[in-house]
Order: structure tokens, then sequence, then C-alpha cells
């Protein structure tokens, strides 16, 4: 049986991953600030992606309940914008910077080690939930951009660091997706509806969480090796 850590679990694409990972056999402990179900034969953890213990626990209780961990999904995020650069708060870029980029260092920080030290590294995924974000400029989200560029720059660090190990870490970048966090993009921009969006994709609607799922599922399997160092565009077409 494979093992995986799903953060952000209690979100939209998380939780369409925990979902995904579930039904393919997986044991699958989910972690976010919120609780949620867990899946059949798997768990679901409070804690934040800000705080290594917390992270660190839920690796801990994938060795002992199982003795392994073989992938791990860094999916926890927030959104923050509506405003250009200049005027971004200082908060926001701060809450920022905490989550959706040091969330996902942490989240590798304490995982990795446990996939290097595991009875099949050559097995073990470490993928990392971006953004169309991190490929483009996007208007009035200046913050949000730079945080998910950062992302890809770990990932690409990350993955130069895991050079032989067979450990492997990759990124994927959805689109606008049928998520609360789609939502409250539109509220930044003072749209309506989300559906809006889907005129940025080729497409020509917004995704479902389970198409992006199963794009990091495949991400997180054995099979998934070749895409070390990548970064996975399931975003459906998104032109800015």
């Amino acid at each position: 049986m494979r093992v995986a850590l799903v953060t952000g679990a209690a979100g939209g694409i998380g939780s369409a991953t925990v979902r995904a990972l579930a039904a393919q056999g997986y044991a699958v402990i989910g972690y976010d600030v919120r609780d949620a179900t867990a899946p059949e034969g798997g768990v679901h953890v409070v804690g934040d992606v800000r705080e290594r213990t917390e992270l660190g626990a839920a690796a801990d209780l994938a060795l002992e309940r199982w003795g392994r961990l073989d992938a791990v999904v860094a999916a926890a995020a927030v959104i923050r914008g509506g405003q250009p650069l200049w005027e971004t708060p200082d908060e926001d870029l701060q809450e920022l910077w905490d989550v959706d980029v040091r969330g996902v260092w942490n989240t590798a920080a304490v995982t990795v080690p446990a996939m290097l030290a595991g009875p099949d590294p050559s097995g073990c995924r470490f993928v990392a939930v971006a953004s169309a974000a991190a490929s483009y400029g996007l208007f009035h989200l200046a913050g949000y951009t730079a945080a998910k560029h950062a992302v890809i720059g770990i990932v690409r660090g990350l993955a130069a660091d895991l050079v032989a190990t067979g450990v492997t870490a990759v990124a994927v970048s959805p689109g606008s997706t049928n998520t609360p966090m789609l939502e409250a993009t539109a509220d930044l921009y003072g749209l309506s509806d989300p559906v809006a969006f889907a005129s940025n994709q080729l497409l020509r609607r917004v995704l479902d969480p389970t198409e992006v799922a199963a794009t990091i599922a495949f991400c997180c399997s054995v099979e998934g090796a070749a895409l070390t160092g990548s970064v996975v565009h399931a975003d459906g077409g998104f032109r800015p």
C-alpha cells in the first residue's frame, strides 16, 4: 500500500486529490487548518502548514501507522489581492508568503527526509500545487503571482537537490477551477459569477477539481518519475 500526505485537504483541489488518491488505493493523511472527513482507511489531521512541528507530527503519523510515506501533495494556499502592487497591504503579502510559499517549503522540509529514509525512495513523489499565476502576471494579483512563481522555484531547487535519489519533485499549475478560491478571486474582481473566468481558457469552461486532481494523482504515481523538475500545466489552455 502506498501512503500519501495532502495539505490543504479540506479545500477544493486538495479534497479532490485526497479522494482521487484514496480511490487508487492509497492510505491518505489529509492535513488542513479546517476539519474534514477522512477517506476510508485514512485520517485527517488539523494543522497549519506554517508550523513545522505540526507538519512533522503528520509525517510521523504516516510512519507510525504504515511505516512509509510515498507521496506528498502541498496544496494548501490562500489568495489575496484586488489592488495594484503599490496599494497591496503588507499583511496580505506576508500571509501569501507564509502560507503559499513557506507552507510548501515547510512541507518539503519535513516530508522529504521521511521519503528518503523509507523503504522505496525511487517511488516517492513530492507535488506542489502552483497556479497559472506561476507563469503569467495577473491583474491586481501581484502578491499571489509572486508567491506562485516562488513555488515553482522551490520545486525546481528541490528536484535538483534530489538528483539520483529516486524521489522526484513536480509542480502542477491549475487554471481557473471550480473551487472556493475561484469564488474568492471573482469577489476580488467584483464578478458575480466565477464562470466568467472561462473566457481565459481554451476549453472555454472552468475546470472541475477532479480534473486537476487526476493530474496530481498521476504525478504522485511511480509512473510519473519522468516529470521531475517539471511544471505540469493542468490549466485548460489558460491565457490571460
